[in-house]
């Protein structure tokens, strides 16, 4: 399966987990480190969309500063975390692997599984 990208942080165990399982399938995935890359608004409006979710459901609050930002206020517009995502990548939850099969945040690293 050549057509699987993971969104990766090789600081991440989980998402080294993730890509260890995708390379034991015999999948080598495109690694996307999106801390280096960034966002795009588009990239990321389509990705939620592939997944069927919402910005709150790929934030990161663990490790940043996404609760003095105010961005885990159940009320916070998607359209305000997206923005603070494509200034601060870190913010967007990892891995995130999009498929032929769809799109997931994989925490944990098995939920790849069901991606391929």
């Amino acid at each position: 399966m050549s057509d699987v990208t993971i969104y990766h942080n090789p600081g991440c165990g989980t998402s080294r987990n993730t890509l260890a399982l995708l390379r034991g399938k015999g999948i080598e995935p495109t690694v996307v480190e999106y801390l280096k890359t960034g966002w795009t608004r588009a990239q990321l409006i389509a990705l939620l969309a592939r997944m069927e979710a919402t910005a709150h459901d790929i934030l990161r609050d663990r490790g940043t500063n996404a609760q003095a930002l105010g961005l885990t206020d159940p009320n916070a517009a998607d359209e305000v975390l997206i923005a603070a995502m494509i200034i601060e990548p870190v913010l967007v939850n990892r891995p995130i692997v999009v498929t032929p099969k769809g799109a997931a945040l994989c925490r944990p690293a098995e939920l790849v599984l069901g991606l391929i």
